[in-house]
């Protein structure tokens, strides 16, 4: 993306702020590209350490009304700066939880699986004590080919839970700063 259409969405994004309010934090926006350019990073690396012009509009304009309410308490100053905080906060949990239950969801049915293919055989065990079958051979060395395969399984979820893990944890780090405003913004 570049320096013109960061700053344009963000102008558009910013559109319940005063134009003299947008500017000054569009001048602000503007500086950060000039120290950029000037340190010799592109616009897009520029706009890329500064993250997305929705959702730091959506970080300023909660700013703006949480301060609003402070400065004058009116019930439409609170309502404002309770529906700017509950934007961000949905933003957060759409983006947050949806992938975390996708997430959670897959690595739980992986373990399932390798663990009721380990356990097969087992299950086989059971059925030939419980019921005398023409096929009991063919069952247990199915089963014991399950069992192979759910070691296996098992296995390569331990790797893909450590991984998705410290994946998770820094995904969620990355989303707290973008929340606390580390978005390199210079103060």
């Amino acid at each position: 993306m570049s320096k013109s259409k960061f700053l344009q969405q963000l102008n558009e994004s910013l559109k319940p702020l005063s134009s003299k309010e947008r500017a000054d934090i569009l001048q602000d926006y503007e500086e950060h590209f000039s120290i950029g350019l000037e340190e010799g990073k592109t616009e897009e690396e520029i706009v890329t350490s500064l993250g997305s012009p929705n959702q730091i509009a959506k970080e300023l304009l909660a700013d703006y009304h949480v301060e609003q309410a402070t400065a004058k308490e009116t019930t439409q100053n609170i309502l404002r700066a309770t529906w700017a905080v509950i934007g961000l906060a949905f933003f957060n949990v759409v983006i947050v939880l949806g992938p975390a239950v996708a997430l959670a969801g897959f690595i739980l049915s992986a373990w399932a699986i390798g663990l009721c293919f380990l356990l097969s055989p087992i299950l086989v065990l059971g059925e030939a004590i419980v019921h005398s079958s023409g096929f009991f051979l063919f069952n247990l060395f199915m089963s014991l080919a399950f069992c192979g395969i759910g070691y296996f399984i098992m296995l390569g979820m331990f790797v893909v839970t450590k991984l998705a893990i410290k994946g998770f944890v820094r995904y969620l780090k990355y989303n707290v700063s973008l929340v606390k405003g580390g978005l390199k913004r210079a103060e």
